[in-house]
């Protein structure tokens, strides 16, 4: 028992040697342009102050986005998803799959469920111990269930999911609009060190790497976001979008879908004033096609109005009004 417990806290530590790298790639870069660029290369002071109150401001949304994704606690089951005692002890005592399955059915009925596996089965999690709720998955990195998984990212050492897919999108634009502001800013520097227009100084180093670890950064971070951005106006997780999920009728790769408008409103809102910024003041539900949980989350928001929802979900939200 102690050696397992001693290798789960190794591999604990090693999980955040991926954001410990990009901790210091990024002090890195905020030395070198501050320093080694704004304040040692460029020779005009109003360019100097241009480029600093920009660079700041990408920086702080940046660096608040990356700690939102990563802190952020991922959203689990509710224990109505859990079996009750009785159910358990049978389930577990059981030893035909069928007999387990009509426990399960049992017990779903009472639930909000609408996808089943590849076999037409309740999705249940042997290792968790509860229903897996709509677009619910088990993360293996993080040995929980999470609601509304995406992928577990090494580089924020967190499983992506319903409580932070909004930060892990911001932390992406954001990022990209860092480095774009970076390469951008230290391309004509860049030039001139390449060509000797500027003398070989202590700065040189820094200008000429930066520009490189920004581009390359720029390549990677921009596909990324490109596609999270397609997967947001399908209302997709990156697990829906490679197995579609399965319903009652079969596979729909749509069947989360809302339209466009509503699909984009499910992640970032449906205030638009706020969807820049990394609160989750108005996100309180997690709707989908089907009916949402009514257990899992706290009440519904008056910022977030039933328009959002399609009418199969508005009977569950009883005894909240609707027009």
């Amino acid at each position: 028992m102690a050696p397992s417990h001693v290798l789960r806290c190794c591999q604990r530590g090693l999980a955040w040697i991926p954001v410990i790298f990009i901790a210091l790639v990024v002090c890195w870069s905020y030395y070198a342009y501050v320093v080694e660029l704004c304040i040692y290369t460029i020779p005009s002071t109003g360019e100097k102050i241009i480029y600093l109150v920009v660079f700041h401001l990408s920086f702080i949304m940046f660096v608040w986005s990356y700690w939102k994704t990563i802190f952020t606690r991922p959203a689990n089951p509710s224990k109505e998803f859990c079996l009750p005692k009785a159910e358990k002890e049978q389930y577990e005592k059981e030893e035909r799959p069928e007999a387990q399955q009509e426990i399960l059915k049992r017990v779903a009925s009472s639930l909000p469920l609408y996808t089943r596996t590849g076999a037409g089965a309740i999705r249940y999690c042997d290792r968790c111990q509860v229903i897996k709720p709509d677009r619910c998955h088990h993360c293996s990195a993080c040995d929980m269930c999470v609601l509304k998984m995406d992928h577990h990212c090494p580089w924020v050492n967190n499983c992506v999911g319903f409580s932070n897919y909004k930060f892990f999108i911001l932390f992406l634009a954001y990022s990209l609009i860092y480095c774009l502001f970076i390469a951008a800013t230290v391309l004509q520097y860049f030039i001139k060190f390449w060509t000797s227009d500027l003398p070989d100084s202590h700065a040189k180093f820094h200008v000429l790497f930066l520009f490189f670890v920004a581009a390359m950064f720029c390549i990677s971070i921009l596909s990324l976001f490109t596609y999270h951005l397609w997967l947001v106006g399908k209302n997709r997780s990156t697990i829906e979008a490679f197995r579609a999920p399965v319903f009652r009728n079969g596979p729909d790769k749509n069947g989360f879908s809302l339209g466009f408008t509503k699909n984009i409103a499910q992640v970032f809102g449906d205030q638009k004033k706020y969807w820049l910024l990394t609160n989750l003041d108005y996100i309180f539900l997690f709707p989908t096609s089907s009916p949402f949980f009514p257990f899992s989350l706290p009440p519904l928001p008056p910022t977030l109005p039933l328009s959002l929802y399609p009418p199969s979900i508005k009977f569950s939200l009883s005894p909240y009004p609707y027009p």
